[in-house]
Order: C-alpha cells, then sequence, then structure tokens
C-alpha cells in the first residue's frame, strides 16, 4: 500500500484534515443509531492519517485504534491526540491494511478520504475486508469510501490552487486500461519566518468495480452491504457510478 512521505505528512495535516472534520460526525451519528453502539464504543480507523477523524471519536468517549502505513502521519497523528494517547484512549501503530490483526474486537471501523483506492489491487482490498472482519464484533459496522470512476476521472488535467495556506500544483492523469489515476502534487506552505517550503508527493488511486467491491465484502462475510452518500449514510443509492465518491455500509 502506498505510505505518504513522512514530510509530506505536516502539509497533509494542515491542508486535508477539514474533509475528517466535516465527515467525522455524520458516521459517528450514524454508528449511534446501531444497538452495539450502546455496549462497543471501541472504534478502528484503517489509514488515520494524522488523526482528526479519531479525535472527534475520542472527544466523545470513545476508544480508538488508527492504523496507517506513514510513519510521518502516525507521529503527527500521536500528536494530535497527545492526551488520549497517554491516557490510553488511543493508540496509533504502523500496520498495512492490507493485512493486520488487533487484539481488541472493536464495535466501529471506518477508512475515508478515498485511503483504500491507495491499495494495489483488489487482492490487497479483499485482504483487508478479512482484516477488518477478524477485528469487528457481531453486529459491527464497517463504513469505507472510494473515489468512482467519475470521481478519478476528474484527476485528468492539471489544477492550481493559490491561498493564504499553501499554493497546489496537481497534474493528474487517469489510465483507464490500467484503471489507475496518479497525481503529482507539488506545493509551497508558508512558514513562520516568513519564507516558503516546497514540498512534492506523487499518489496513486486504483479503480474498483462497486459491483465487484460488493460481492467480495459478501464473499468475506459481511451479512448487509449497501451504497450511500456521505450525507445519509443510511440511504442506499443505486447508480452508484454517477457519484464521484461512493461510501460502502457492511455489517457482520
Amino acid at each position: 500500500m502506498q505510505a505518504y512521505a513522512s514530510d509530506f505528512a505536516p502539509v497533509y495535516n494542515k491542508l486535508w484534515g477539514w474533509f475528517s472534520n466535516q465527515l467525522a460526525p455524520r458516521i459517528l451519528d450514524y454508528y449511534q443509531s446501531f444497538p452495539i453502539s450502546q455496549w462497543n464504543r471501541n472504534v478502528l480507523d484503517v489509514c488515520c492519517g494524522t488523526g482528526q477523524l479519531a479525535a472527534h471519536f475520542l472527544k466523545n468517549g470513545y476508544r480508538v485504534i488508527g492504523i496507517d502505513s506513514s510513519e510521518g502521519m502516525l507521529r503527527i497523528a500521536r500528536e494530535n491526540n497527545a492526551d488520549c494517547v497517554q491516557a490510553d484512549q488511543a493508540q496509533f501503530v504502523c500496520a498495512d491494511a492490507a493485512c493486520f490483526a488487533l487484539h481488541t474486537q472493536v464495535g466501529l471501523a471506518v477508512s475515508t478520504y478515498d485511503a483504500l483506492n491507495h491499495l494495489e489491487d483488489m487482492d490487497a482490498l479483499r485482504g483487508c475486508f478479512h482484516s477488518v472482519f477478524a477485528s469487528l464484533a457481531d453486529e459491527g459496522v464497517f463504513v469505507f469510501d472510494l473515489n468512482t470512476r467519475k470521481g478519478l476521472q476528474s484527476w485528468n488535467g492539471i489544477s492550481i490552487e493559490d491561498s493564504r495556506d499553501a499554493v497546489l500544483i496537481n497534474r493528474g492523469i487517469f489510465d483507464e486500461g490500467m484503471g489507475r489515476a496518479t497525481v503529482r502534487i507539488t506545493g509551497f506552505i508558508p512558514l513562520e519566518n516568513g519564507t516558503y517550503e516546497r514540498f512534492e508527493e506523487t499518489a496513486f488511486n486504483t479503480l474498483f468495480d462497486v459491483a465487484a467491491v460488493k460481492a467480495t465484502l459478501e464473499e468475506t462475510g459481511w451479512r448487509q452491504v449497501h451504497f450511500a452518500r456521505s450525507n445519509d449514510l443510511s440511504k442506499p443509492v443505486d447508480d452508484t457510478e454517477a457519484e464521484r465518491r461512493i461510501f460502502i455500509v457492511a455489517q457482520r
């Protein structure tokens, strides 16, 4: 699985934490509609990044285990949630999303911001499903999102963003035949001394057929699977290919 470089982690923390901050309350509210939430307040955050989503659950009294393959991202996740790490309410562990094991059974597993699109292929995604399934208690819930074909087609081209927080130049391409999108991110972030620091990162997303994703989940043992939008995780969406990003909800 792709791991972001350590020097990119502070940039990610500064510029892209908003996605988790926006999404976390919706996932928490949705999880609390399940009976298991009344007794299992353990959360697994797969590809936890710099820990913003974890922070929301921690503030609401949950215990969180975050896994990520980037030590740089994990270091910042621990810093962002230092009090909870010290109190043993949170753990941030280096692990591969395609193959891992927990010693605690959680009630909720999450993976957001198309993190699982960073897996190489369907075999790796299947491995992730098996690992998450084994980590969940009975009736546990798994919520994750994927970029669809329509979403990855939007990566084609060059875009420039200029704001007070950063200057970003994104050069992206989606290879339909290979089923993979790649983006080269180059940018500059302001430092406290008034100068700018340059950064560069290349990221990829694998295209996963959503019908195959559902079939693989069911083969793994998940008993209920549906697709949804982030604004209503309980409402199934049928035309998944019309969406740029689709959320998948599976229950053990």
